[in-house]
């Protein structure tokens, strides 16, 4: 009945040539194929690569493969379903270089992936017109986010939720932020509802409040630059001078971090940089920022 429903309301969106950022509820939906078809790459090829036996050999019991293979039918579910609605506008799959080399580096990447996946729905949520899409991003954030904390706290050991509220990803930055990860596409896939930022690097992505950090990015945007680090339903804003930040107290569990030209909200109007993801994790005994 939802599958249904979410076609006839595609049905009704007026296709569009995306020369500047047209947020509707079709080509977010192109974004969040796009992102599901790399999720499915990710942990489909990185459990055709790791045995059982390489995850006991890197110290994870059997039973963690077991659940990645559960997340894997997941994404796949998740690609298969956004590509049925979508039809003959669905974007097709990439090719990717995720870069792992080992069990334990491909945990760590699946956490950041599972990470970036829930904020890019909670970021599209306010641009959907359509109350039938909207509930199938919630059904899906919701499942992403339980992944990555199961990732996060099960498997490495850290804390289970980042604070009270899970962290929105506006639909450009988390297209910046999976980016890194595509090599190519097919000249067929329609364009996705983004502007393409630069790549943002760090010289340390798990700092210490107080920490000086360096940025690269390729920009000749002019100063005043600002890192605006994104928590929860919060931005803090540290000043950039050449090339380096103060990382700010208060932030915990994951968040992101990106280069904006000024203290405004970020958005599009002034987004210099692409976001880069940030984990400060932390034990039980730690006490949450409640405001």
């Amino acid at each position: 009945m939802f599958l249904k429903t979410l076609v006839f309301a595609l049905a009704a969106v007026v296709a569009t040539t995306v020369s500047a950022p047209v947020l509707n509820d079709k080509g977010l939906l192109q974004l969040a194929l796009t992102i599901e078809n790399l999720e499915n790459a990710f942990f489909s090829g990185g459990l055709s690569r790791f045995s059982a036996n390489d995850f006991e050999d890197a110290g994870y019991p059997s039973w963690v493969r077991g659940r990645f293979q559960q997340i894997a039918d997941i994404e796949a579910t998740h690609a298969a379903y956004l590509r049925d609605a979508l039809g003959n506008d669905a974007p097709h799959a990439c090719t990717y270089d995720f870069g792992y080399e080992d069990v334990s580096s491909f945990i760590n990447l699946a956490q950041k992936i599972e990470s970036i996946s829930a904020g890019a729905y909670l970021g599209a949520a306010r641009h959907i017109n359509s109350t039938s899409t909207l509930n199938i991003g919630a059904t899906i954030a919701a499942t992403e986010s339980r992944q990555a904390s199961w990732i996060t706290s099960t498997v490495l050991k850290d804390q289970p939720w980042d604070g009270a509220f899970e962290t929105p990803i506006p639909p450009s930055p988390a297209y910046s932020l999976i980016q890194r990860y595509i090599s190519a596409c097919p000249d067929s896939n329609p364009a996705l509802p983004v502007v393409e930022l630069p790549t943002l690097k760090l010289s340390d992505t798990t700092p210490k409040a107080g920490q000086k950090i360096n940025l690269w990015f390729n920009s000749s945007a002019p100063s005043p630059l600002y890192a605006a680090w994104i928590h929860g339903v919060n931005e803090t804003y540290t000043n950039i001078t050449t090339g380096r930040t103060t990382v700010p107290h208060g932030l915990t569990g994951t968040a992101f971090v990106g280069v904006v030209s000024s203290r405004d909200h970020p958005d599009r109007d002034n987004f210099v940089s692409g976001w880069a993801i940030v984990n400060f994790p932390f034990d039980s005994k730690a006490r949450l920022n409640t405001r």
